[in-house]
């Protein structure tokens, strides 16, 4: 259906644009929001989607304003919001109190000096999980890419939140409690008017995915309590256990169930998206693949991928933020107003909710040279020209921007150069991959990889 893109009466009426879109957001959300974004030139939109209107902000200025402006107007609140919160509770992607406390906390955890603490520790973590994977390569049986990935990261990620404190068994149903969360959720993401007095599809297996993920995050809260003293308490869960909350005393269970909860989502989930998106892309683009494995080669060799190794991996750093630039994993950032205000010229009714999207900000011709190609020398160091800070922001921005940045750029760079200085992932799947309507940019379909040995590899197929 066409989209009437009506920028001029925008400002005059301070109504916003009101496009009737509700077939293609429904068939395909991420791609419709985009496709409206750059249609609109980056103007403020507003949608019409049966009783619900919500606006879409798109150009770097308007979306610095909502994020970090004037964020205190836009809280983390609202009919988007509502279906996550029975995963996340009220911790650290959460608002109000309950966010302010976690925040202060769990800024003090995830700087770049305690990440580099934990490197050696996850490296190896790395490098045992990804060794798994011999046997796949021997074998020549292909693997389920999403799944891999996830799991690699999981084991990472779980090693620094948990330390020794979870079983392997724990926190692979951990990490496949997230996943069952994340595609069940589905509905009530895309009809989120539709009220909880009514069971939708999803309901029960989301519901079942949230005691699972209970289950597993209680008992290790209960331990940490117990047993200070174990893993010499490196983990984020002890460090959570000693805190006290604003008013001086312990924080309880929930809450550190909450931020656990939340921090792994935004660590692992983030990390295993992005590595899954990576091998479609390096396919599609093999003089990038080419670049990526020589420096691999270079500053890994044979041995073991190092904490050391990862600043020398600058390629491989810029080929990553390509990644997240056209492939997100957290697309869509609601927010509801909680008073009137004017944005790019448009009034934003209280109460009304603004829909921020980084898959569409990044495609924005107007800031974005050939913005829906694959190119990663636009993140080369050498490369002076000034961008907009929000015309990129895979991490979010402002008060709420996401703390495992820093996790990610030790975590991400150190699992692909495992990888490559093993294997050759050769994709198997057909594409286009696009992406699923979920509440991660996760790719529609099976990304399905054989893993050729790096030394047969690189003298060609047999």
């Amino acid at each position: 259906m066409p989209v009437d893109i009506d920028a001029a009466r925008a400002r005059q009426t301070s109504r916003g644009p009101l496009s009737r879109v509700m077939p293609r957001i429904a068939r395909d959300p991420v791609n419709g929001l985009a496709e409206i974004g750059m249609r609109a030139g980056g103007e403020v939109v507003r949608l019409k989607l049966g009783l619900f209107r919500p606006y879409l902000v798109t150009h770097p200025d308007h979306v610095q304003h909502v994020l970090r402006g004037n964020w205190t107007n836009y809280t983390r609140q609202g009919m988007f919001w509502k279906p996550l919160n029975r995963l996340l509770g009220a911790g650290i992607l959460s608002d109000g109190p309950a966010w302010e406390s976690s925040r202060k906390i769990l800024q003090s955890l995830f700087t770049a000096k305690y990440i580099a603490s934990l490197a050696g520790v996850v490296a190896r973590t790395v490098d045992q999980r990804i060794a798994e994977l011999e046997e796949h390569a021997r074998s020549g049986r292909p693997v389920d890419a999403a799944h891999e990935m996830a799991a690699v990261v999981n084991q990472s990620t779980v090693r620094v939140l948990f330390g020794d404190r979870i079983s392997r068994r724990d926190s692979e149903r951990l990490m496949s409690a997230y996943h069952a969360a994340d595609a069940a959720v589905t509905f009530r993401l895309l009809m989120p008017f539709m009220p909880y007095a009514f069971r939708v599809p999803g309901d029960r297996a989301f519901m079942d995915a949230v005691g699972t993920v209970d289950d597993v995050v209680f008992p290790v809260i209960r331990a940490a309590r117990e047993r200070p003293e174990a893993d010499d308490g490196l983990d984020v869960v002890s460090a959570l256990c000693r805190a006290r909350g604003a008013d001086g005393r312990p924080r309880d269970d929930r809450q550190i169930r909450d931020d656990l909860v939340s921090v792994y989502a935004a660590a692992s989930e983030t990390t295993a998206t992005t590595l899954t998106w990576l091998w479609p892309e390096l396919d599609a683009h093999p003089e990038v693949a080419a670049k990526l494995y020589a420096e691999i080669e270079r500053v890994v060799g044979t041995g073991p991928v190092l904490p050391s190794h990862v600043p020398e991996l600058r390629y491989t750093k810029m080929v990553l933020q390509e990644v997240m630039r056209l492939h997100p994993a957290g697309w869509l950032f609601p927010r509801m107003a909680v008073e009137d205000e004017t944005v790019g010229g448009v009034r934003v009714r209280a109460g009304s909710m603004v829909l921020i999207s980084p898959y569409a900000t990044h495609r924005l011709e107007e800031f974005w040279d050939r913005p829906l190609e694959f190119d990663p020398e636009r993140f080369s160091p050498d490369d002076q020209r000034r961008r907009h800070r929000y015309a990129y922001f895979p991490f979010g921005g402002g008060a709420h921007q996401c703390l495992g940045q820093h996790l990610f750029y030790m975590d991400a760079p150190l699992m692909v150069a495992s990888i490559v200085s093993r294997f050759r992932p050769a994709l198997l799947s057909r594409g286009p991959f696009t992406p699923a309507p979920t509440a991660l940019l996760r790719p529609r379909g099976k990304v399905e990889l054989r893993l050729l040995p790096a030394e047969h590899a690189a003298r060609g197929p047999r």
